[in-house]
């Protein structure tokens, strides 16, 4: 009988133990959670401003140790990177099969890059190529050993070229797509070619017209837009707004990279004058980019195209040529590449800047905003809110006529005054309507071959990319014209992404790449004029002819007293699509006499560089010294030899054949280009070079003496201009931030209200009391109607306080880590307890117990102990440090002083690092 009720008593305290177990470990449980989950969105956050609990300095304090280690890792990596291998500076080289994280022997250190650096954040680690497109853009980036086109937040790879400005934030690429109609007249977009010119410039007026949006004139006289951003009106530079939209491209590749971005690859359209690369060059400073190269978009598929053929001719063999047709949203573009293995050499380039999908569209649009005049009674172009919508489907129409050449319906409801709007259209009617167009398809593939001095049998393959040349007409005037099928190999949207990225690898020192030489081209042919002091008083020189090779540097050499001033501009105005020919001036300073009398020789190198930009690189003076014989057996040239001569005051035009190269590229070592005073060329090996240069006059010495240049560029952006844009991109960023975390604190007080709501009809539902029911109940619907209506737009802090007020503040103090230490504990007490009862559940009545009372009763009292004395402590009393922190939580910005100004960009840091070697990758 005693034993029995042992047994009993026993049964009933292990019973008893196991019931306290399990409540405990729910709450536990259910705090742990809790805490877990406010830590996961405070972690989240990229700012904070509470940080007097100790669960969010631990946040915090993991976000450093993470940040620390990133930069650790960054700085290892750039401190194995090598010097530079002198033999192979000049390589560029890509292997597809074989990436490497590495920097290799012919790698150039990070800061030598050929661009100057608005930020050296990833010390070259990453390898972007953007797509800078009309309408789209593109982002491809090197990895998982090969190229690959990342998507956008909605998981989209084409990111629209739109930005919407609104009363408190910013909207970028397909956020602000869908407010085109919504917010009209603060959505940029079709801006690319605003880029560079005035706002008088007749393609600026011109495309004033199709414009939803107003521009504006600049106080330095360039185009600029006009929109209403943080409930005021505001101009912002053409330079601006492709900075907050590249800023955005840096942004996604980022998130998709999970590492900081700093080196790309950008594409422009061939076409592209000096004046407009600067500006493409400047709106990617503005965003926080150093951009290693402006590509052409058809060398950019060129590259895409030729460096993984395996089958390409061997060097010594007659080359292949290629054709690379481009027509995208608005331009045309066409390009012969000649390929040989490990080898591109673009031959000819010509285009039609005023030809793309757009003009499709608009043929399309005025077709139908007539039918609906004389239909409807409407005019549609006085509502712009209608034309876009209607330029919208007439998009859709012309890619639904690309595969079908059936009739298609366009139906628009609610179009205008309400009307629904209806019509329809086939593919015929579509390519009589746009016969015109079809017609300017022709001459440029014609003006190409002219060029290139190639006739159609030269021709190996035709590709064609852009999203207009999926227009059937198109395809069949190309057919028509070559005698021969297009190929479609390439991926029509994102060829030109790719050979973007494709070259930031070649030029990374991050990644190990085969060797592939690329030889581009001048578009315009530049002369240079300077003033003499003969009868005609002026001098010419071309110095790039049309399809010269770039980048290419040349040295001309000048017989002058004094200080010279040398204007730059385009020789034939009427190929190119810019009215200014001209593209800067060069004043040549520090220019005397010879201590004789006799002029100076001035040594003056031009160069085309990188980015297929003109400069007056360098200049010196070669100055007399130490006469020991008669000067008369050595006479320096003077203006008066040169009088009658058509290149006046040019002793000699060469190409220059520098060692000191910085870019990981390989110059075509062709030979030395020498035009003497009577204008006859003679060649010469490189390796005589030092040896002219080291000629001296007979018995005597010379020594050079660098001179300074001052420069003045065409529609140049000034340095404290473009630092102002680039601070207030920097601003604008950490509006946008703030806005974004205040709208993150009012989802979470809905968040809260809803996930609470829930869980007091399932979680709690067993553990409250109809009355604490209905009083959360209560404040949860007082809540939710606060949040919709005086609460809809409240500062941040107003929600942060409103959250705090509905948490049960009972465990807020208590350490995260001695919480995981009672969730530890109880769980090995009641894996105790269950290998208890498992055994004495196996044993017989008439057994003695596996476990005794005196065990039981111990080892609760022991977990009393150890968990009462955490989930019991008490808040500390710390009123002054609260007070503090409440002080500081309502400053709804960056804390300690911290202004917007501080996160912009660091455009000087790194500027210095990368102007030495730009433009010194020259291809001769």
């Amino acid at each position: 009988m005693d034993f029995t009720l042992l047994i009993a008593t026993a049964a009933g305290a292990i019973v008893t133990l196991a019931a306290a177990a399990v409540a405990a470990l729910i709450v536990v449980k259910s705090l742990s959670s809790l805490k877990r989950t406010i830590r996961e969105k405070e972690s989240s956050k990229k700012i904070s401003f509470k940080a007097e609990t100790n669960r969010k300095r631990e946040t915090y304090k993991e976000l450093g140790e993470k940040e620390q280690e990133t930069q650790e890792e960054l700085g290892e990596k750039e401190q194995e990177t090598p010097e530079v291998n002198k033999e192979k500076q000049d390589s560029q080289t890509l292997s597809p099969n074989s990436w490497s994280n590495s920097s290799e022997k012919d790698a150039v250190p990070a800061q030598e890059a050929s661009a100057p650096a608005p930020r050296r954040l990833g010390g070259g680690m990453s390898v972007v190529g953007i797509d800078l497109g009309f309408l789209n853009c593109y982002i491809a980036v090197a990895r998982s050993g090969g190229i690959e086109t990342i998507a956008n937040e909605y998981s989209d790879r084409c990111t629209p070229a739109c930005i919407s400005l609104g009363s408190r934030t910013r909207a970028i690429g397909n956020a602000a797509k869908s407010q085109i109609v919504t917010n009209v007249r603060n959505t940029i977009h079709g801006f690319k070619k605003l880029h560079g010119r005035s706002f008088d410039d007749p393609i600026v007026q011109t495309e004033r017209i199709r414009l939803p949006y107003e521009l504006q004139k600049m106080p330095n006289g360039s185009a600029g837009v006009k929109v209403r951003y943080l409930e005021e009106e505001r101009p912002f530079a053409i330079e601006q707004v492709t900075g907050m939209l590249l800023a955005k491209l840096k942004e996604t590749s980022e998130n998709a990279l999970k590492k900081p971005v700093a080196d790309c690859v950008i594409s422009i359209p061939s076409f592209f004058t000096d004046a407009e690369r600067r500006s493409v060059m400047a709106a990617a400073q503005v965003a926080g980019l150093n951009c290693l190269r402006l590509m052409n978009e058809t060398t950019a598929v060129a590259l895409a195209y030729g460096i993984y053929k395996q089958d390409l001719p061997p060097l010594d063999e007659k080359p292949r040529n290629v054709i690379f047709i481009d027509m995208g949203h608005s331009a045309y573009q066409v390009s012969v590449c000649a390929f040989n293995k490990g080898k591109l050499k673009v031959l000819a380039t010509t285009f039609d800047p005023y030809l793309g999908g757009r003009n499709f569209d608009e043929a399309l649009v005025d077709y139908f905003c007539e039918e609906f005049k004389t239909k409807y009674k409407i005019n549609v172009k006085e509502n712009s809110r209608a034309l876009l919508r209607l330029y919208q489907e007439c998009e859709k129409l012309k890619k639904l006529m690309s595969a079908n050449a059936s009739d298609l319906p366009l139906n628009i409801e609610c179009f205008m005054n309400d009307l629904d709007v209806s019509s329809k259209m086939n593919r015929a009617q579509f390519e009589q309507l746009c016969a015109s167009l079809f017609t300017r398809v022709e001459p440029p593939l014609k003006a190409v071959m002219e060029q290139a001095n190639l006739q159609r049998e030269d021709i190996s393959s035709i590709e064609i990319v852009g999203g207009a040349t999926r227009i059937p007409a198109v395809k069949e005037q190309i057919t028509k014209f070559f005698l021969k099928d297009i190929s479609t190999t390439l991926n029509a949207d994102e060829a030109v992404a790719r050979g973007c990225a494709l070259q930031c690898a070649i030029l990374s020192p991050a990644f190990k790449v085969r060797e592939f030489s690329i030889t581009d081209l001048v578009p315009y042919s530049i002369m240079l004029r300077w003033k003499t002091s003969f009868e005609d008083g002026t001098g010419e020189c071309e110095v790039f002819c049309k399809n010269h090779p770039a980048p290419f540097s040349k040295v001309i050499t000048f017989h002058k007293k004094e200080p010279f001033e040398l204007e730059a501009f385009y020789t034939n105005l009427h190929e190119v699509p810019y009215p200014d020919p001209r593209i800067g001036s060069f004043t040549i300073q520090n220019v005397f006499p010879q201590s004789d009398g006799d002029s100076s020789k001035v040594k003056v190198k031009v160069r085309v560089n990188i980015h297929g930009i003109f400069s007056v690189a360098s200049a010196s003076v070669i100055e007399k010294q130490n006469v020991e014989g008669d000067p008369s057996d050595a006479p320096m040239e003077t203006e008066a030899s040169f009088k009658n001569e058509s290149k006046d005051d040019v002793d000699k035009m060469q190409v220059d054949q520098e060692e000191g190269g910085h870019q990981k590229c390989h110059a075509e070592h062709t030979p030395e280009e020498e035009i003497d005073h009577t204008g006859t060329k003679t060649k010469s090996a490189p390796s005589d070079k030092q040896d002219r240069l080291n000629q001296t006059i007979k018995k005597g010495k010379v020594k050079s003496i660098d001179l300074p240049i001052q420069s003045s560029l065409c529609r140049q952006l000034g340095q404290d201009l473009l630092n102002s844009y680039i601070e207030n991109e920097g601003k604008m960023i950490m509006q946008d931030k703030l806005e974004k975390e205040r709208n993150d604190a009012k989802n979470a007080v809905e968040e809260y209200v809803y996930d609470f709501r829930d869980k007091l009809g399932t979680v709690y539902e067993k553990f409250i009391t109809q009355e604490d029911l209905n009083k959360l109940s209560a404040i949860l619907e007082d809540t939710e109607n606060w949040l919709y209506e005086e609460g809809e737009d409240q500062p941040k802090q107003i929600y942060v306080d409103k959250l705090q007020e509905l948490k049960d503040e009972r465990y807020d103090h208590l350490d995260p880590a001695e919480v995981e230490k009672v969730e530890k504990y109880i769980s090995e007490a009641m894996s105790w307890l269950n290998s208890k009862m498992n055994a004495q559940n196996k044993l017989s009545l008439t057994q003695d117990p596996v476990v005794k009372v005196s065990e039981i009763v111990a080892k609760s009292k022991e977990l009393d102990s150890f968990c009462n004395p955490i989930i019991y402590k008490p808040k500390p009393k710390v009123e002054v440090a609260e007070d503090k922190a409440k002080a500081n939580s309502e400053h709804n910005g960056p804390m300690d002083g911290q202004s917007g100004t501080e996160t912009k960009p660091d455009t000087t840091k790194d500027s210095s690092q990368h102007t030495k070697s730009s433009g010194e990758m020259e291809v001769d």
